[in-house]
């Protein structure tokens, strides 16, 4: 399936204010050592092996420091890129250039370590289990941090707490249990999904209606049973401590979706360096 593009609005002004954090008054630096009419041809070179993501608002960072800067990228967002790969090409006024370079770098690097740690959970679930990611993200950062979950092969979970209602731990002590938050949702025009934190409290929300499950820090033996429990009457999705290296026994398990939070909460950035030469 094609990975559909961030719409500019999503990440416009964010750029903006990132540029202008950095830059402060002006790139001082720059103005003093580059000439006005020297142009300059940079390429963004992948360090490490990732997974690219956030090609476009580098783009966009360029394009605030000098409109008419010329790209050329050889590998897209969702590519795999070993060491040593030039992903993009960049050409323009060397002063532009410079100015925008480490804040589009950053938000390349975040992005594409968001993707390339996707893709390292995809690939450990090995198709039998769909991984999804978690409101555990920058804020103000969504949109562009799930986009790069996306480029990893991942998918989206709830965008917003408007997108669907994932009744947790809290929801269900303040509204007087289970089978009492259960009723107040019944009817509602949009899925209901609840967390249980054992097999008791699975079996209630079961006998309530429940449709969608949350298990939550389960055992690997529990989430089995947890899914044997579900069959034919709910969808479960397992989350809490999910790490690479049980991903492929809660896969075993059965279950339909394994939430991630550290695709976003806890991601390393991924290695790119931005190297310049004179064109003119």
């Amino acid at each position: 399936m094609a990975l559909a593009p961030l719409p500019v609005e999503a990440y416009r002004d964010l750029v903006a204010r990132a540029l202008a954090e950095d830059i402060g008054g002006a790139d001082i630096t720059s103005e003093l050592t580059i000439s006005p009419d020297q142009f300059a041809r940079g390429i963004l070179l992948a360090k490490s092996r990732v997974i690219v993501a956030g090609l476009a608002v580098a783009v966009e960072t360029f394009r605030q420091c000098d409109p008419s800067v010329a790209f050329m990228t050889q590998h897209p967002d969702g590519s795999r890129c070993e060491p040593g790969t030039v992903v993009m090409e960049v050409t323009g006024r060397a002063r532009a250039l410079l100015t925008a370079e480490r804040t589009a770098l950053n938000f390349v690097q975040r992005l594409s370590g968001i993707a390339t740690q996707t893709a390292r959970y995809v690939d450990a679930a090995g198709s039998r289990i769909t991984v999804l990611d978690t409101r555990k993200t920058t804020p103000t950062f969504r949109a562009l941090e799930k986009y790069a979950v996306r480029c990893g092969g991942g998918t989206n979970h709830r965008q917003r707490l408007d997108d669907g209602i994932l009744i947790k731990d809290n929801h269900k002590r303040l509204a007087g249990g289970i089978a009492a938050v259960l009723q107040r949702v019944a009817g509602a025009s949009m899925p209901v999904e609840i967390e249980v934190e054992t097999l008791n409290e699975l079996d209630q929300a079961l006998a309530a209606g429940a449709r969608r499950v949350l298990v939550d820090n389960f055992s690997i033996a529990d989430q089995r049973e947890a899914v044997r429990r579900c069959q034919g009457r709910a969808v479960v999705e397992i989350s809490g401590g999910v790490t690479l290296e049980l991903l492929p026994d809660i896969a075993a398990s059965g279950a339909d979706f394994v939430s991630v939070g550290a695709l976003t909460h806890s991601v390393q950035a991924a290695d790119f360096s931005f190297e310049l030469e004179p064109l003119r």
